[in-house]
């Protein structure tokens, strides 16, 4: 059903981004709570209030996957200085990206949604329900990982 997308961003023009907001997270599941939390906060000062269920779901379900399937199993599920995940909050005028960056170089996978009522194997399929793009690409550098984004376009006031 869904391939993962491994392409990079619709053009956008990074000089030409209004407002931008991240944080980063710890290695442990409390951290989807603090996205989420990060994300009204932003959102309500962008005045997006509006728009926060379904970038909250999609915030909820990057970062979920980042900490279930990006993180190897020795990292510490504990506070610690150096945390593994990061959430970006990027506003254009037509456009909000959210990416989530993590240390892992595997690619996302989406699985098959034929179980609806399971608790889980369904984050991507969200993800591409709920955002009006999707896709991630891999990191270069000192960095390393990957950046696993949904876009939201936005509509422009309409002229008076």
């Amino acid at each position: 059903m869904l391939e993962p997308l491994r392409q990079g961003l619709p053009p956008l023009d990074p000089a030409a981004v209004s407002s931008a907001a991240s944080c980063a997270l710890p290695a442990r599941y409390e951290a989807v709570r603090e996205a989420r939390q990060f994300t009204r906060r932003t959102l309500d000062q962008w005045d997006m209030g509006d728009r926060f269920d379904d970038v909250c779901l999609v915030v909820s379900e990057l970062v979920t996957n980042a900490l279930r399937h990006a993180l190897p199993a020795s990292t510490p599920r504990t506070p610690e200085q150096n945390p593994p995940v990061r959430l970006h909050l990027m506003r254009w005028t037509e456009r909000l990206v959210c990416a989530v960056r993590d240390p892992s170089h595997d690619s996302p996978i989406a699985c098959e949604a034929d179980d609806f009522s399971a608790e889980s194997g369904r984050g991507l399929f969200l993800v591409d329900s709920f955002a009006d793009g999707w896709g991630w690409h891999p990191l270069a550098g000192t960095l390393g990982g990957k950046v696993v984004w949904a876009l939201f376009r936005l509509q422009t006031p309409i002229a008076e």
